[in-house]
């Protein structure tokens, strides 16, 4: 039992951060002119139907998150990956980096939210939109090094298609309960919390958000970062 304890321990660290990409979803889409900034393929879908001029959809907010996600991937990729980063997957010092500036970086934008009011004004929502979207690119490759199987945080599609078309194809006991149902039902989970933070005040959800992360961080860099070599 006690073997498996770092491995339960980075699981529950990635299920809480996919619950936090669930949290900051809703929050976009309802409060900052339907933008998703976990979600870069309801971003990607929203933006075509926006250039095509369907039903209104915006197009400035969900361009500006895709770029803010892409720009901030590559710099955590940059960061996990530089000179004295871990060769193996696992978690590092530098993903306890990443995780603590996107909760600083989340803890700023309840301040904003707070100070902006519950409906903050469009030339707001970019900004936020963007900066929320860039601490879940960073998040996301916080994901992969961690690396916990089916545990990607942001993405949903590609569990939902394994979980059908793998788990339960096999059968058993492990088709029941899993990691990959519990990713889907996390996320779900975090958008239906986000949702219900939202009709008290925009700032609620961030702030959830940004304790949540935060808390990952602690106990990460406690429970599993490897222990600091005395020379």
């Amino acid at each position: 039992m006690m073997a498996d304890a770092p491995a339960d321990r980075a699981l529950a660290a990635t299920v809480a951060l996919t619950f936090v990409t669930g949290v900051v979803d809703a929050v976009g889409f309802l409060g900052l002119d339907r933008v998703f900034t976990g979600n870069m393929t309801g971003n990607i879908v929203i933006l075509g139907m926006g250039v095509a001029g369907a039903d209104e959809l915006p197009v400035l907010g969900p361009a500006v998150a895709l770029g803010a996600f892409t720009a901030a991937a590559y710099l955590a990729g940059l960061v996990l990956r530089g000179p004295g980063g871990a060769r193996q997957p696992g978690w590092q010092h530098r993903v306890t980096v990443l995780l603590t500036l996107g909760a600083a970086t989340l803890t700023v934008l309840t301040v904003v939210a707070v100070v902006t009011g519950r409906h903050p004004e469009p030339v707001v929502q970019i900004p936020m939109a963007a900066a929320t979207a860039a601490v879940m690119g960073s998040q996301a490759m916080v994901a992969r090094a961690v690396a916990v199987a089916d545990m990607t945080t942001v993405v949903v599609t590609s569990t939902l298609a394994s979980l059908a078309g793998e788990t339960w194809t096999r059968g058993g006991r492990g088709a029941v309960a899993n990691r990959r149902l519990a990713a889907i039902v996390v996320i779900f989970a975090g958008a239906v919390v986000g949702a219900l933070l939202m009709r008290i005040h925009i700032a609620v959800p961030f702030g959830l958000a940004a304790a949540t992360t935060a808390a990952v961080a602690l106990l990460g860099h406690l429970r599993l970062s490897p222990p600091v070599r005395s020379r």
